[in-house]
């Protein structure tokens, strides 16, 4: 995105533009037999790609785990709507780390997809005893619409010195991703995960009273955390997450 370059053609080094070898472009596994070194200019490779490549597997891996069921038809269905909504997810969690934006391109991909899989869902499991609370785009659109007003605000009031507007419309975005409640258990540990880096960074004279930290990683962390944690430890779920 920063650099404009289409999906099409080969991978290249972003220091001297030499082209990556396919050999070299196997996800960890190369970082780890370059040594995190180009094989052409010996330049750093970023820490961010091999990180990145693990989270991304580890989504995906925990996707198919809890939400695909090969007897299930509608189960397909929903594992795709999670991998499309954690690829949008960890593209703003590292465009945001690295340059401090949020790409609004895929946020905004990311929202689309989000409301078309939720009519879906609805469409597929309505009933007419069904009520409007029962709608997971009624859950979606209420939980996104209080984050947004949420975020909107911080970031009004303080003139975007507390939070990007940006932030207020992946707000948005993780409100239709995981609905209400849940989006007060997303916003409870992204805001935990954001302090405790900033005081840790603070700490290692990393940063400064006056320096800004991206928000949007821990937003994406938080959204991941508060799917995966019910499902990985059901007792957790009425506890922190659905109160």
């Amino acid at each position: 995105l920063d650099t404009a370059e289409t999906l099409m053609g080969r991978s290249a080094c972003p220091h001297c533009k030499g082209k990556i070898r396919w050999y070299d472009n196997i996800p960890f596994f190369s970082f780890l037999i370059l040594r995190a070194k180009c094989r052409e200019c010996e330049k750093k490779i970023s820490l961010l790609y091999p990180l990145v490549e693990l989270g991304t597997g580890a989504l995906f891996a925990l996707s198919g785990y809890y939400f695909f069921s090969a007897l299930d038809p509608q189960s397909w269905l929903e594992t795709v709507f999670y991998l499309g909504i954690f690829s949008a997810l960890v593209v703003i969690f590292a465009y945001d780390f690295k340059f401090m934006e949020i790409p609004m391109i895929v946020l905004w991909i990311g929202v689309g997809w989000t409301v078309a899989f939720l009519l879906i869902f609805d469409w597929m499991n309505f009933n007419p005893q069904m009520g409007i609370l029962d709608s997971r785009i009624f859950s979606g659109v209420l939980a996104g619409s209080l984050a947004f007003l949420f975020f909107f605000a911080l970031s009004a009031g303080s003139k975007e010195k507390w939070m990007g507007m940006g932030d207020a419309y992946l707000a948005l975005f993780a409100g239709l991703a995981v609905g209400w409640p849940v989006i007060l258990g997303a916003f409870m540990l992204a805001f935990a995960l954001g302090s405790v880096s900033g005081i840790a960074l603070l700490l290692l004279k990393k940063k400064t009273m006056k320096s800004q930290l991206p928000f949007a990683p821990f937003m994406a962390l938080g959204i991941f955390l508060s799917i995966f944690i019910p499902l990985i430890f059901p007792g957790i779920k009425h506890w922190i997450f659905y109160f």
